[in-house]
């Protein structure tokens, strides 16, 4: 065995663990999700939109990373999966939320909406924490993530509707959503070719609102 890998885990500094490929992927992806913040408390929303997005992208890769590099530790995976669900909450917890208070004015209407969001997606990465995938394939109500990637789509849309009443759509879509993701709906977990289909759209998307930005 090797000196990494029989070395205690509390001798092994923080950032050995920061510098492993799979969670400088994950850091990657929470860097979009501020992004994603700080664009839309800034109230733009399409460039808000492109980071997280992106942040869906990085969520994906570093498990794929991971599942190939060979001779990780036990320590780097078990980090590893604490930082990726961490960052989870903030993707799709406190980003989406932090949009939908900021699309809604933050307006006290659109808090329990916020609560909502930030609520469910602390019980389902807790759940997960504790159960897993249904089976290999399989997720017991929809991800997280699919949340984002749905969002990034609808959002094409906003300019055919009136702002008050888009911020009643995205109310309803995200509170929809929140039930989907703590019900006991079968949902496939997307890997393999579906991370290529992901990339061009993440890139299709990006294009297409760094086009509405500069419009």
């Amino acid at each position: 065995m090797s000196t990494s890998q029989s070395k205690p885990s509390h001798q092994i500094g923080m950032l050995w663990f920061a510098k492993d490929l799979p969670n400088l992927c994950s850091l990657a992806g929470l860097l979009c999700a501020l992004l994603g913040v700080y664009f839309a408390i800034l109230g733009k929303f399409p460039a808000a939109v492109i980071g997280m997005i992106w942040a869906v992208l990085f969520d994906w890769g570093d498990g794929i990373i991971a599942r190939k590099i060979k001779g990780r530790t036990d320590e780097q995976k078990d980090f590893g999966a604490q930082l990726d669900s961490l960052i989870d909450m903030v993707s799709f917890g406190i980003c989406p939320a932090v949009f939908l208070l900021s699309y809604g004015h933050f307006s006290g209407w659109f808090l329990p909406g916020a609560f909502v969001i930030v609520a469910t997606s602390a019980i389902r990465l807790s759940y997960f924490n504790l159960f897993g995938l249904v089976d290999s394939t399989t997720y017991k109500g929809l991800a997280l993530d699919n949340n984002v990637i749905v969002f990034a789509f609808v959002f094409l849309f906003e300019s055919f509707f009136a702002p008050a009443v888009f911020s009643i759509i995205l109310y309803t879509m995200f509170v929809t959503m929140a039930g989907l993701n703590l019900s006991s709906l079968r949902t496939p977990k997307f890997s393999g070719k579906w991370f290529y289909v992901l990339i061009v759209y993440t890139f299709v998307l990006t294009i297409i609102y760094c086009g509405i930005l500069s419009s």
